[in-house]
């Protein structure tokens, strides 16, 4: 299985791990690693890969899977006896031993959370409706400490040379926060009003606008990475690879 660990200073406590495509038993277009279930994968595959994952890590409780909907909603663990066998949301936080806090992404942008204290953990989804809706925002705010005391590290995404969006994209964003417009690069004709946009500076911007000072990571391309990543807008068939944090 090949894992990633992410390069950040995380205080001991904290725990957090990056999958790859790589290490599991989905077949073709799913090869192999992939943990989504809502893909068209067999089921019992994602399910072993699931357990390899939990097995390989010497996890207490499995990961907390959710039901991503680009949105901004945030789960807390440990879940309520009323909750959804799988939460709809697309960032969770705990402050539980044990409790594992995981997002699963093939482009988007996925952010893990810790304080300097080790005391509270997050993941938080971030494709660009997400990201520009405010995700990251409503996280920190669910973590419930103050964002100078909080770091954070950006995993795999889709990188700023082949992300193309429209101009709608980057009016929801400058709109929001002028300074973003520096996160842009305009591709062929001005008029034709397409952009590259560098996913991994627009969340340093909005997290540094809302008080996070330590940024790690961004220095991945999920859709040039073949070997490792999965990537939707290569594949539209494809796997998902997840980001995973917890406290020990």
């Amino acid at each position: 299985m090949k894992l990633i660990q992410p390069n950040w200073p995380a205080p001991s406590t904290v725990h957090s791990i990056q999958t790859t495509r790589q290490g599991g038993v989905s077949a073709s277009p799913f090869t192999s690693l992939n943990l989504g279930s809502h893909v068209g994968d067999a089921l019992a595959d994602v399910q072993t890969n699931r357990e390899r994952l939990a097995n390989h890590l010497n996890l207490l409780t499995p990961p907390t899977w959710l039901e991503q909907v680009h949105g901004i909603d945030v789960a807390k663990l440990p879940l309520p006896a009323t909750a959804l066998p799988v939460p709809i949301a697309d960032a969770v936080v705990s402050r539980t031993v044990g409790q594992v806090c995981a997002i699963m992404t093939a482009d988007c942008l996925p952010v893990l959370f810790c304080d300097y204290g080790g005391s509270v953990v997050a993941a938080a989804h971030a494709g660009w409706r997400g990201l520009a809706n405010g995700v990251l925002e409503a996280t920190l705010t669910s973590m419930a400490v103050e964002p100078a005391q909080v770091m954070v590290w950006l995993g795999p995404a889709i990188g700023p040379r082949v992300f193309e969006v429209g101009g709608e994209v980057r009016s929801a964003f400058v709109n929001h926060l002028p300074q973003t417009a520096s996160a842009f690069v305009v591709k062929g004709s001005p008029r034709a009003d397409k952009w590259l946009a560098d996913i991994y500076q627009l969340a340093r911007l909005r997290l540094a606008a809302a008080g996070v000072t330590q940024c790690y990571g961004g220095d991945y391309c999920t859709y040039t990475d073949r070997n490792r990543f999965f990537s939707y807008r290569r594949e539209p068939i494809t796997g998902r690879q997840a980001s995973l944090i917890w406290l020990e």
